[in-house]
């Protein structure tokens, strides 16, 4: 082999690997990227609506960590052996699924937040009286925080299925080997169950996570200054709404895909660990 093709090989062995796509999806981005930085009207743009980058993936971020905690609680309760708990937290699951997440925006922001602090208020009667504590005010809940509140409880309905589903493809010959040990149920399903079913729904949390980006969006129906509100107060203000959505459609797809990519090799690792053949 010559030794200009041996310097090649490494290339031509990534370019056979690398889905065409990926490709294309990149070669849009150098010029899109090209385009921001020759072109006056994009630059000012971009640095327009860059600054809601943060906040999207903060309450994107923020959400999804509760939503997790929360689903993983729902899930656990949908497999409790007490049937109240399973129709309770199974009725929590259809409902809120049930519900688009922009009604289920509005209706927690305007409807949820002033009744939550009507009830933390309720329970601190004693201390408010005593002069500990104040009164809380539904403005003291911001817009971002009953977004976070909003994306956390719409989420939560579909995570919880997906940890439940995780769990119930563990073998239950497992959890009769680690009872017949001596081990409680609490035991076995934090120490047995829990850490394989962790591991299955890794990559399906992933896609949730990708599709929590893209949802947060909504999150500008309540004012909160994402991508999508600054591009939106711009594009008013200017006029310059071809430009403006272009932009703000980069920038989603740029976290999104490169979050895709993250889940997909994130796939195709455990694929392998696992003996399989892993799926392009």
């Amino acid at each position: 082999m010559k030794e200009s093709e041996s310097r090649l090989l490494p290339i031509t062995q990534f370019l056979t690997r690398v889905p065409y796509w990926l490709v294309l999806a990149i070669v849009l981005a150098l010029l899109f990227f090209w385009g921001i930085a020759h072109n006056g009207d994009y630059r000012v743009i971009f640095d327009a609506t860059r600054k809601g980058v943060w906040t999207t993936v903060y309450v994107s971020l923020i959400a999804y960590l509760l939503a997790v905690l929360l689903g993983l609680l729902i899930g656990l309760m949908r497999l409790s052996r007490y049937r109240l708990v399973r129709e309770v937290s199974s009725f929590y699951v259809e409902l809120i699924r049930g519900v688009p997440m922009l009604v289920l925006l509005y209706y927690i922001a305007f409807v949820g937040a002033p009744a939550l602090v009507t009830f933390l208020n309720h329970l601190a009667t004693p201390l408010i009286n005593a002069g500990w504590v104040q009164e809380l005010n539904v403005r003291d809940l911001n817009f971002t925080l009953r977004a976070i509140l909003a994306l956390m409880v719409g989420y939560s309905a579909f995570i919880s299925e997906i940890f439940r589903a995780g769990i119930e493809s563990i073998n239950r010959g497992q959890t009769e080997a680690a009872l017949a040990l001596g081990m409680t149920g609490g035991q076995t399903m934090r120490y047995i169950i829990l850490p394989q079913a962790v591991r299955n729904v890794l990559p399906p949390l992933g896609n949730e996570f990708v599709a929590m980006i893209k949802d947060s969006s909504l999150v500008s129906a309540l004012g909160v200054q994402d991508i999508t509100q600054l591009g939106k107060v711009y594009s008013a203000s200017t006029f310059k709404f071809f430009e403006t959505y272009n932009v703000v459609a980069f920038l989603y797809l740029l976290m999104t895909t490169t979050l895709s990519v993250g889940v997909r090799r994130l796939e195709q690792h455990m694929s392998r660990s696992r003996g399989e053949r892993p799926q392009h």
